[in-house]
């Protein structure tokens, strides 16, 4: 049975439960820059860079190439663009639709990529990739927070960033797998982005769609059915109610993006801008994108290099199920807060090993010891990441949002996100070379600003109805003056 409240703080309950049927639904929606073959047919310069035996050369800026950047982050600018085309597409069509186009772009991506005889065909190539990702990003966790039960909400949602943790893990191991074939293993690897673009395009034509969504798109009835099958009861009144009245209010709003701007809006405009922001501070992107470079820098040879970034894969991966166990048990703010805590010591630990055992030998060498330390603190920040800002970066915002601004709402998310991943992406490796390792210093200042952001800011939304999330903004000590009647007239 599901508790939760509605707007005046009164306790509602939903009938029904979790099901085979929305586990089943949700599983299906939810760095061969190293490589030196690939380094040597398309980024040469940068190439003989990295293996130039002049001691001058700081360790730190030998991958500093703004092509080579240019390839890794052109894909977030589509992506960005082509989250906000996804907006109307999800909210007139639905969120099938668009999980359909986001699996077919990243086919095509991937086909390029793999194909590539230059480098403008790996650029658009990684535009594809883009659009996928941004059609993809908008329409999943939508669809997931809408489809799963409010108890369930979080380790369902999560599913999404466990299957990113999955691709993760699976590209570190298909990089290290295939570096060792001669000359076209690069291929292999930008190829195989095929595979997850195929499931995701099957996966949604079997997918159903959201109640809410058929609500909006096909009327009560066709949701009544849904909730019928998903909840796994007849009973669903309740629920269908608030789905009815959030239709209601949701077909007066012609103009969304308009309508967020709204003095009652605030916190979610809020949010939806700080949280993926503070998400991409976190400096993880910098880390994954980048471990096998950033291992090789610090001087593991190229295979080994590629093997530790399979280590943090897997890490990760771990500490994301027990996310997924965690979340609906102890709540958002709680693993926020510890998360952000783990965060910012492993990244100071990690500066300072850095600067003593590192940047003082000016070569780019390090023993083994300090070596394996660093891969164990950077490990650290990696669980710490991925059972806290990883996953509720896309949980949090994609539960917030009435419906009439819900698509609308998780377009600003995915553009905001996408827009910082490119700024860090983009500038990442210049910013290594001139801040060595005060790199991990600056993403430590965000994280302490992100945490304290938090247990301010962020209330608690587990077991909250996703239509009746309202409530939580008017028992807030700060945010109640934004969406409280009594107090927008004062």
């Amino acid at each position: 049975m599901e508790e939760g409240r509605n707007s005046v703080g009164v306790k509602k309950e939903y009938k029904g439960g979790i099901t085979p049927f929305v586990v089943g639904a949700c599983i299906v929606a939810a760095g061969v820059t190293s490589m030196d073959p690939f380094l040597r047919k398309f980024f040469p310069a940068t190439y003989r860079k990295m293996h130039q035996e002049e001691a001058r050369t700081s360790a730190y800026c030998k991958f500093d190439s703004q092509i080579l950047t240019t390839f890794t982050s052109s894909m977030y600018i589509a992506g960005l663009i082509a989250s906000m085309v996804a907006s109307p597409v999800t909210r007139i069509y639905g969120r099938k639709p668009s999980i359909l186009v986001g699996g077919l772009s990243v086919l095509m991506g991937a086909a390029l990529n793999g194909g590539a005889l230059n480098v403008g065909m790996l650029i658009a190539g990684r535009i594809m990739l883009g659009i996928g990702i941004g059609f993809a990003d908008q329409a999943v966790p939508l669809y997931l927070s809408e489809m799963a039960p409010k108890q369930m909400r979080g380790a369902l949602n999560m599913g999404f960033q466990l299957f990113v943790a999955v691709g993760t893990l699976s590209a570190s191991l298909t990089n290290y797998g295939t570096t060792k074939i001669h000359n076209w293993g690069w291929r292999l690897s930008l190829a195989l982005a095929a595979v997850p673009a195929v499931i995701l395009s099957l996966g949604s034509l079997w997918l159903p769609e959201t109640p809410n969504s058929l609500m909006e798109t096909q009327g009560p009835e066709k949701a009544r059915a849904m909730l019928q099958r998903i909840r796994g009861t007849v009973d669903v009144e309740e629920e269908l109610s608030d789905m009815m009245e959030a239709k209601k209010i949701s077909e007066m709003v012609k103009h969304p993006l308009h309508n967020l701007m709204q003095r009652k809006y605030r916190p979610q405009l809020v949010m939806a801008v700080a949280i993926p922001m503070f998400q991409q501070l976190t400096g993880i992107n910098a880390i994954v994108f980048y471990a096998p470079v950033l291992f090789r820098t610090i001087g593991f040879e190229t295979n080994a290099s590629l093997m530790s970034a399979v280590i943090t894969g897997v890490v990760g991966l771990a500490a994301t199920v027990l996310s997924m166990i965690a979340v609906d048990r102890y709540g958002r703010r709680f693993l926020f807060l510890q998360g952000g805590l783990q965060m910012l010591i492993s990244q100071v630990i990690i500066a300072i090993i850095l600067s003593i055992k590192f940047d003082s030998l000016g070569d780019g060498s390090m023993s083994k010891g300090y070596a394996y330390l660093l891969l164990l603190m950077i490990c650290i920040y990696v669980v710490g990441f991925a059972w806290s800002w990883g996953p509720l970066g896309w949980l949090v915002p994609s539960e917030i949002f009435s419906l009439e601004v819900r698509s609308i709402g998780q377009s600003i998310v995915v553009s905001v996100n996408l827009l910082f991943t490119f700024a860090i992406a983009q500038g990442f490796l210049a910013m290594l070379c001139h801040f060595k390792f005060g790199i991990f210093l600056f993403f430590a200042g965000w994280v302490f600003l992100m945490t304290i952001f938090v247990y301010l800011f962020l209330p608690e939304t587990k077991n909250i109805g996703i239509e009746e999330m309202n409530s939580v903004w008017k028992e807030h000590w700060f945010w109640k003056r934004f969406v409280n009647e009594k107090f927008q007239h004062q």
